[in-house]
This record gives structure tokens, sequence and C-alpha cells, in this order.
């Protein structure tokens, strides 16, 4: 008998999506209208930030970020290789150089010692990424940042609902992007936000996405150079009707990593993910198991495959990406734990709905694949 496939992840909406997305349909506002002021508002409050710009992407944020810190040709920012893409790609999109430095090997973020000590003359900011939502050590990177006069730009895209030292990510004044790709806590579809501190910062955010708009909001007036990086009335829907159940997503993601951790923990073969302490409250977005140095990693996902079991490497090192080797030359073993911890770390399947019976399966499959057992 074929059993179904447990998949990677899976949004988790209802009927109240249905409802808002509904109502945006017949209120005859697709774009430029009041639910993404609802949405941004709703967001703003729950970050706990003064402002809240949406914008089309993740990526589209990072973007904006760059653009708003003045980050521009000539211009370095230290950052972390060991993130998807687009948090490195969005200082090239501005001429700028993204620096990569080496990550702390227990939370896979950025190690601040390893920050400080590659600021040159050209260093314009520090980008840190909380990777699979463990927030990165803001303290101490803000503490860098003002010893050298730095701006930071935070990629949260994978941290909405995380805390560092009892404040939620969002809430530390520098620009703070998150991103809602449907395998994330929330989903607008596609889509993303930059949590800002300031009036002027949310007005150039909001001009900048919307083709440069003139601030005035004159019509076909364009005052900067922007982009159509905007949120659609119909993305804004889903994601208030997303915010509305925030906290009860989150609570049965955690209950969902528990459950897991619970059952790999005399598992052989592998390694969980750091846990919380009292600084740091991770936001689950995916859940990653490093496996043993020693272990063919693509061969536990064949076996994984066999079983229905979808699974991925997460993430590949950027700086050894295909065009980041072309483009700057990088080669194996100068980043070594951001490198190890590509070639180690598994996600399995895990999203807000997974139930407690596929998770058996889920562990007793890769039980058996990391024992080399039928």
């Amino acid at each position: 008998m074929i059993r179904e496939e447990v998949p990677l992840s899976a949004p988790y909406v209802d009927e109240r999506e249905e409802e808002l997305v509904l109502e945006a349909l017949r209120s005859g506002r697709l774009a430029l209208g009041p639910m993404l002021e609802r949405f941004e508002q709703a967001l703003a409050e729950r970050v706990e930030a003064p402002y809240v710009a949406a914008v089309s992407s993740g990526t589209a944020g990072l973007h904006l970020g760059v653009r708003i810190l003045g980050i521009g040709a000539g211009d370095e920012v230290v950052t972390s290789p060991f993130s998807f893409v687009a948090s490195a790609n969005c200082i090239l999109y501005e001429g700028a150089s993204p620096v990569f430095v080496d990550v702390d090997p227990s939370t896979l973020n950025l190690d601040p010692r390893a920050v400080e000590a590659a600021i040159t003359p050209r260093t314009k900011a520090i980008l840190p990424i909380d990777i699979f939502g463990y927030p990165a050590e803001l303290s101490e990177l803000q503490a860098i940042a003002e010893r050298h006069g730095l701006a930071i730009l935070e990629d949260a895209c994978e941290a909405l609902g995380a805390g560092y030292r009892g404040r939620p990510i969002g809430s530390f004044g520098h620009p703070t992007v998150f991103a809602f790709y449907p395998n994330k806590q929330m989903t607008t579809g596609e889509g993303g936000a930059v949590a800002l501190a300031s009036e002027e910062e949310w007005n150039l955010v909001k001009s900048l996405s919307n083709q440069g708009r003139s601030d005035s909001g004159e019509w076909l007036t364009h005052t900067r150079l922007g982009y159509n990086y905007r949120l659609d009335e119909l993305s804004a829907a889903l994601g208030l009707a997303q915010l509305e159940k925030l906290d009860r997503v989150l609570a049965l993601r955690s209950e969902v990593a528990s459950r897991y951790n619970d059952l790999l923990a005399d598992v052989e073969g592998m390694e969980l993910l750091r846990a919380d302490d009292p600084d740091h409250k991770r936001s689950w977005f995916v859940y990653v198991v490093l496996l043993d140095h020693a272990t063919d990693r693509d061969a536990v996902i064949g076996r994984l495959a066999d079983d229905g079991i979808a699974s991925k490497p997460y993430l590949p090192s950027i700086h050894l990406q295909p065009y980041y080797r072309e483009r700057f030359s990088y080669a194996d073993g100068i980043l070594p734990v951001a490198e190890a911890a590509s070639a180690r770390t598994l996600a399995l399947p895990f999203h807000t709905a997974l139930e407690a019976g596929e998770q058996e399966r889920v562990v007793d499959a890769l039980t058996r694949a990391l024992a080399r057992r039928p």
C-alpha cells in the first residue's frame, strides 16, 4: 500500500481567511486600500514597533532596508553566510559588498567577535539573521554598531514571534524585516514587512515600494527611484486573518517542536538545535536537526523519500553558491563553522497542524535511515 507523503510544510488557514479575502474582493479595492492599513497597524502592534510597512516579499523588505540606510557602491555590510541567499543579494542590489563572517557553532547566528574583527573603514552596516527563528545576539551587535557608527538591518524573515531579552523581535529600533511565504509562521501567500522606528522611515519605505511616488500623494508624481514592491489587498486580508490567530499558531508550532524533541531525544546519529534560554525565545519556523559529520545526508534524504517523508538540506552556505563562487572566487574552508552546519543540517516535515502520528512516522523513518535499516 502506498502511504501518503508527509510534506515538508503546509499553510494553516480556515474560514476566517476566506471571510476577510472575500470582504476585500467585495470591497472593489484590490490594491492600496483599507485592508493593507489594517494589516500594517495590527502587525506593528504585534511586534511592538512604532510603524510597519508591508511589502511584496521579505526580499523586497531587505532591499528597501538597504536603501533607506543609504548603503551603496563601495560600502561593506557584515553578514552571515548561513542564511537564505536573499539576505546577501539585497546588499548586491545596491552595489555594496557583503562581508561574510563565521557563525557561532551553538546558535548558528553571527558570531559577534567575528563581526567586530571584520569591520573596516568601508563598513556601513551589520545584517544579522535570526536563523531558524532563533534571535541573534542583538545586545552585543548593537554595542558593536554603536562603537563603530554602524547601522543594523535585521533579517527576521524566519523569526516572527521570537523574543530577545523579554522583548519581541521587531521592537529594537532598527529596520527589521519579516517574510510571509507559505512555509513561514504566518502567510500572506507571498509578502513581507519592515518594522520601522520613525514615520520618516515609514514614509520612505512606502514611497520606494510604490514606484517612488511623491510623499504628498499626488497621482503619477514620482520624487525618487522606486519599485513595485506593494502588497495587494487580498494578501493583506489573508495576513490580517493570520495575525488574529498568531498566538495560537505559535503555541501549536511550539507543541509540534516539543513533541519532536521528545521523540528524537534518544535517536543516535543526530543532534537537536539549541534550546531557548532566558535571553532567547525561538519562534519555530522549521524543524532542523544536525546529522553526525560522517553521515551521508543525501542517502538519508533518499531513504526518507522512499518512506514518503519529505526532507531538505537546510541551508547551503551563501558564499559557496555557484553565483558567489564565480563572482567572488570563494572557496571551501574559509568559513568552517557555517560550512560544517550547511553539510549537516536537515529539515524535517514541520507545520502548525502536523499530527502526532505523522511525527512518529517521521522519527521512525529517520531512525531507520540513520541506522541503515530497512
